[in-house]
């Protein structure tokens, strides 16, 4: 057993940064929740029009964060190895990757919105197409800003530092809740009234992480000087975990897009029950979303000193810490499924209890597979070994969650619950690999950064 003096990380540094990342997740998914609230009361168009591009929206937001993962472990392993030069122009080139990838997306998305929602929303119904659009190309002026704010969040991540990127999401997401109830309840708009806000809340938050980014007094600061600079060498180990990573996750988000496009086809009380249980269901795996960006930097930290008995002791350590707390927070939103669902007003009896349906089926599977299923291929992540979490993950998706799903949703007619029994196949499937890979020791052979 690794003694406690011997430790990269004691208990009080592992609190430490998982706490604010908790506080950050959560406020992510209660904004997602308010967002969704808010615009039901426009009605079942405006939300299921949203919906339907927040499902798009984040196949962009994978790519970002994809970026930020390779910025997160060479990082991580450069601190882990006490080279402090290379990190900070590591800390540099992520910055600027992000920036550019953020302005790509912006400008593909506005140009390419109406035939990207036929392509996967065709059938909707006129007034959810004519919501989706307005929401979508608001929604895609942000990009720039997401993409900065993530790489910045995850610099600070990677030093430990979780606190810096708990209150700048918390400002955020303030001036997004704020902004959502100013223009919906006493503006009257309608689903520019939840993108607006959105689009701002994104941009100062931005602002404020490269700021405090920039200041001379931080370990990884980020200087105009390194930014001008394109370091070949330091940009191919970046996106030599990077690609594969956001490859595998804008795949996954994609492939459920094309599930969600299977939904569509049974109407909007399909849609709508689905896009109410997908908010509600994140409330029991905040936590896990939280602990597996912690999974990174600590395993990162520990690849890159060398020492994988320490990585081996932290993966086994984090791991059991999201099974107990996730557990009891999914049997709490279980508990409290009908209060939950009753939030959303304007649903009709039919879409609540389909909802209700949806939320018991997520969260009784995920207790028992959600944290081998997708906090475990952050480890492997964190040591590189980013090439057999991408075939895994692809490999289940297309397989599993969308063959199963076009079998049970459209070939038998079950629909929304028969895409959520094809998810949690999916979920064994991954478990299984991924459990069977970290047992393996295999992945403690991948380190990139020296």
């Amino acid at each position: 057993m690794v003694l406690e003096k011997e430790r990269l990380f004691s208990n009080q540094m592992l609190i430490k940064l998982i706490i604010p990342l908790v506080i950050e997740q959560a406020l992510a998914v209660l904004v997602g929740m308010a967002d969704g609230v808010m615009v039901s009361s426009v009605g079942e168009a405006a939300i299921s029009g949203v919906s339907l591009v927040d499902m798009i929206n984040n196949v962009v937001l994978t790519l970002f964060a994809g970026l930020a993962t390779g910025g997160v472990v060479i990082t991580s392993q450069y601190l882990g190895a006490q080279q402090k030069e290379n990190a900070r122009l590591s800390a540099a080139q992520v910055v600027l990757m992000a920036f550019l990838a953020g302005l790509g997306a912006m400008a593909l998305c506005l140009v390419f919105a109406k035939p990207i929602m036929r392509l996967f929303f065709g059938a909707i119904e006129a007034d959810v197409m004519e919501a989706g659009l307005t929401y979508f190309y608001i929604t895609a002026l942000s990009f720039p800003f997401i993409a900065l704010y993530n790489a910045g969040a995850a610099l600070f991540r990677s030093r430990g530092n979780s606190r810096i990127s708990m209150q700048a999401s918390l400002l955020m997401n303030a001036i997004n809740v704020c902004g959502n109830a100013l223009c919906i309840y006493v503006l009257h708009m309608h689903v520019e009234g939840v993108a607006i806000p959105t689009l701002v809340s994104r941009a100062v938050a931005a602002v404020l992480i490269l700021y405090l980014a920039m200041r001379p007094k931080e370990e990884l600061q980020v200087t105009w000087a390194n930014l001008r600079k394109i370091q070949g060498d330091m940009m191919r180990k970046i996106l030599r975990i990077g690609i594969p990573s956001a490859f595998e996750n804008s795949l996954f988000q994609l492939g459920r897009v094309v599930v969600v496009s299977m939904i569509a086809l049974f109407g909007t009380t399909q849609t709508s029950a689905n896009a109410v249980a997908n908010n509600l269901d994140s409330l029991g795996v905040i936590i896990g979303q939280a602990m597996s960006l912690a999974m990174v930097t600590v395993v990162g930290q520990c690849i890159g000193a060398r020492d994988n008995g320490q990585a081996v002791y932290y993966l086994k350590k984090l791991l059991l810490w999201d099974y107990i707390a996730q557990g009891l927070s999914n049997l709490l939103v279980i508990a409290l499924h009908t209060q939950l669902v009753g939030l959303y007003s304007s649903l009709t009896p039919e879409t609540a209890q389909l909802s209700r349906t949806l939320v018991l089926i997520h969260t009784s599977c995920a207790i028992v597979l959600w944290p081998a299923a997708f906090l475990l291929p952050n480890a492997l992540r964190a040591a590189s070994d980013v090439k057999f979490t991408m075939y895994v993950s692809v490999a289940s998706m297309l397989f599993w969650r969308v063959g199963s799903s076009y079998i049970l949703c459209v070939s038998l007619g079950m629909g929304a619950i028969g895409v959520w029994i094809a998810m949690v196949i999916d979920w064994i499937c991954r478990t299984g690999f991924f459990v069977w890979r970290t047992l393996s020791g295999k992945w403690k052979t991948k380190y990139v950064a020296a």
